[in-house]
């Protein structure tokens, strides 16, 4: 270790506020995952005070030596096994009272997460269940709350932005990707329109495949364009569904 490296370690962990109030910070998760034509959310029963027992989003204290940001991704890994998805922060939560155990505030992240691809015997170990949001129980704390500001985050941007795609599995029928938008929006779309909306930003990619699960005839499988897309965005081009 350099001199400068070791100067900078020790300034790291000496606490220049040490006369301060002290306060936690955590990261609480909110994962989406599509599945059977609903949006569910991955969650957990607490497994410490206060609160235990209760059913709650899945998160952690943030370390020391730790980015926020890289908190909520150990997090998902540990739970999930996966390293590469889909997270934005979403909103920090600071009510003075909303922890019981301790001042502490939260800074939420949502994930997008495709249900088939993440390790099983890593979330049963955890105790953690899929849930469909309209069965949701009450979550410990205020977590009820991120999710609700989680899911309309998730609907604006899904609105203006190619985000289902990150919830679908690589190849997809245009059925099945409006089933995901009316589990965003929680209401039925045109499915004529909606099909015509969707084709015109010129971004799927036709296969040759058929889905036949739903009927003989069978519906035709695409594939999301991610290059075509980016080159779109570039030029300020607006994905409108």
């Amino acid at each position: 270790m350099t001199l400068s490296s070791a100067k900078k370690m020790n300034l790291q962990h000496k606490d220049f506020y040490s006369k301060n109030d002290k306060i936690y910070v955590a990261t609480d998760c909110i994962i989406f995952g599509f599945d059977d034509g609903d949006l569910k959310l991955l969650i957990f029963k607490r497994k410490q005070e206060p609160d235990a027992g209760i059913w709650s989003l899945i998160g952690s204290f943030v370390k020391l030596d730790e980015d926020v940001n890289n908190a909520a991704r150990r997090v998902l890994e540990e739970i999930t096994g996966l390293s590469e998805l889909y997270l934005e922060q979403s909103k920090t939560y600071g009510n003075a009272d909303r922890d019981p155990g301790y001042r502490c505030l939260s800074v939420a992240h949502y994930a997008l997460i495709r249900i088939g691809d993440y390790d099983k015997k890593l979330v049963e170990e955890h105790g953690a269940y899929w849930y469909t949001l309209k069965d949701l129980p009450t979550l410990a704390l205020d977590h009820n709350k991120m999710v609700s500001d989680a899911l309309a985050i998730l609907r604006r941007k899904a609105r203006y932005e190619p985000i289902g795609f990150e919830l679908l599995p690589e190849k997809f029928t245009i059925p099945q990707m409006q089933k995901l938008y009316e589990a965003i929006y929680q209401r039925e779309l045109d499915p004529r329109n909606f099909r015509k909306k969707l084709l015109s930003h010129k971004v799927l990619i036709k296969l040759e495949e058929k889905d036949k699960s739903g009927s003989k005839r069978g519906a035709f499988l695409y594939r999301f364009d991610s290059e075509k897309y980016e080159q779109l965005k570039e030029s300020g081009y607006n994905f409108e569904i």
